[in-house]
């Protein structure tokens, strides 16, 4: 049995800061473990690749949810990365912290350390930020947050003068002082290639001698004396194997592998775990449970100009595309198809804005679920203009099917529970159509495509959020940060209530869904995490 004195079960965008962070003073031995396989794949380097990595099981979990009722009985899909960097390797790279009201919200809710002023420096301290060095911006750190504003599909112009025409103002950097406004998105990409967890943290510490990385390794099992966790089992090439931690055992595995893993090794709900016949060692309630996500509506248009579908469609437009992007690390293949963003208030007497905006210069009518090809898009110009509310108020929850660690959990969404969320849906619906109805966007709009001007009553409207309305694969929650063990899995020191030696650190802990995209708020974690971590191996230091 290898032994060290620390254990990180997943290299994703959590575990890849853990993993740099443990190991950079040479003074102690990490050992990480990860499912999948290594990065180095041309369409995980390429940022317009993402559409390649939905549906491939090679680097992809490819989770299917249960038949959800609030979105008319319908499976969601549910992509999560695997392979080194997780999800951060498959993403769509969008860059956003968050509104600094999420924050003080989670040390509100009994979490001190959590507020804004406690995540500002980790927030800064993990980017490398054109808009920094600044009071609310870094510069230096190993994460490549990118400015790509000069390079976007023109067409994302007429969208920010849309935002304009109906009040909101542009804003020059959505990761700023506030987020409100229009803007162009900034992504994670480093001189034309996708800056994942893996390549920024990740790859700079595997030269330490102190960090070993297993790669096909599947964590089955954490090992426990009586409370203490003690090491991990994990399954690789056919085989398996155990390690034993010294000091922590720490779960970074996401918001559905992290809760699996635990109600495998005996914690969780004690009596879902009787009725599957698994040992108890810890009843915790509140492991799999609060599950949140962001559910978005996409509006498409056909367009009267040029949009990316001509850059990305043809085969002669595609083939100097992909000259373009070889020879100069440029053009439509460096960038996201997510390039206009932005936050609003759907009502003028909300105090802080309660909807995110997404525009994108390409659509693709014709995508299966789950299998968005952003290199085929559809054989005409087209855009689409999407929204989704920033704090639903509905919770699902995650269970296993099976002792199986090889079969996925049972995820059940829960969409569109509360009235709150039903409503928040129609009011992102109407949004959209406000921006579609600005001069701006009616010069360039041929005609709308989904839904299509048919749709216009509020139970029309609702119907067709049943029908398409989808994720946006931001799970989040599942073993959530708090001060009662009946109801969180976590304290705020990031330690499972009622055992010893054992973390996690990911974006299951988050108490409450933050008001955007869900990687760069995990990263921030993570690096605290990883100071808290230090912090205790120091306290109890012989």
């Amino acid at each position: 049995m290898s032994e060290f004195d620390f254990i990180v079960v997943g290299a994703g965008s959590a575990g890849c800061v853990l993993a740099n962070r443990l190991t950079a003073s040479g003074r102690h031995s990490v050992l990480l473990l990860e499912a999948g396989g290594s990065d180095q794949r041309f369409w995980l380097k390429a940022p317009i690749g993402y559409g390649m990595s939905f549906y491939n099981p090679k680097v992809n979990w490819m989770y299917r949810t249960e038949p959800d009722p609030g979105l008319g009985g319908r499976q969601g899909y549910w992509p999560r990365g695997k392979v080194l960097g997780g999800s951060s390797s498959i993403n769509a790279m969008v860059f956003i912290r968050g509104q600094q009201r999420d924050f003080d919200d989670w040390a509100a809710l009994g979490n001190p350390g959590w507020g804004w002023s406690d995540v500002l420096p980790y927030f800064k301290k993990l980017e490398d930020s054109p808009h920094g060095p600044s009071q609310t911006r870094g510069t230096g750190g190993p994460l490549r947050v990118s400015d790509v504003s000069a390079q976007v599909h023109p067409l994302c112009e007429a969208y920010l003068r849309a935002g304009e025409q109906i009040g909101l103002v542009r804003n020059p950097d959505i990761n700023g002082a506030s987020n409100e406004g229009v803007a162009i998105n900034q992504i994670t990409t480093r001189k034309g290639l996708r800056a994942s967890a893996s390549s920024a943290y990740l790859r700079p510490a595997r030269r330490r001698p102190n960090l070993r990385v297993e790669t096909g390794a599947l964590a089955t099992r954490l090992c426990f004396d009586g409370l203490r966790a003690t090491g991990v089992e994990y399954l690789q090439h056919g085989q398996r194997h155990s390690s034993r931690a010294r000091c922590e055992v720490i779960v970074a595995a996401g918001a559905i592998n992290t809760p699996q893993l635990l109600q495998l090794s005996g914690v969780g709900p004690a009596h879902a775990l009787a009725a599957l016949q698994l040992p108890v060692v810890l009843d915790s309630p509140a492991v799999g449970q609060h599950l949140q996500d962001h559910l978005c509506i996409d509006y498409m248009y056909r367009s009267r100009v040029p949009t990316l579908n001509n850059e990305l469609g043809p085969w002669p437009a595609k083939l100097w595309a992909g000259l373009k992007y070889l020879a100069t690390r440029r053009g439509p293949l460096a960038l996201s198809v997510n390039q206009g963003g932005g936050f609003c208030r759907s009502r003028e007497d909300l105090a802080h804005p309660d909807m995110q905006l997404y525009f994108s210069p390409l659509s693709y009518l014709r995508a299966v679920p789950g299998k968005r090809e952003l290199t085929a898009p559809d054989a005409f110009p087209g855009f689409a203009l999407s929204a989704q509310p920033c704090r639903p108020d509905s919770r699902g929850h995650l269970a296993l099917r099976s002792p199986d660690p090889l079969q996925p959990p049972r995820i059940v969404p829960n969409s569109l529970a509360t009235e709150h969320d039903r409503n928040a849906m129609f009011a992102a619906a109407s949004l959209v159509r406000r921006l579609a109805a600005t001069p701006a966007l009616q010069a360039v709009i041929a005609e709308e495509l989904r839904p299509g001007p048919a749709v216009q009553s509020h139970a029309e409207v609702m119907d067709d959020i049943a029908r398409r309305a989808s994720t946006v694969f931001h799970p989040v929650s599942t073993c959530r940060m708090g001060p009662d063990p009946r109801q969180a899995v976590v304290d705020a020191q990031l330690r499972v209530h009622g055992l010893q030696g054992l973390r996690v650190i990911d974006a299951s802990v988050f108490p409450t869904l933050t008001s955007g995209n869900t990687n760069a708020p995990t990263l921030m974690l993570a690096e605290k995490g990883a100071d808290l971590v230090l912090a205790a191996s120091r306290t109890h230091a012989p």
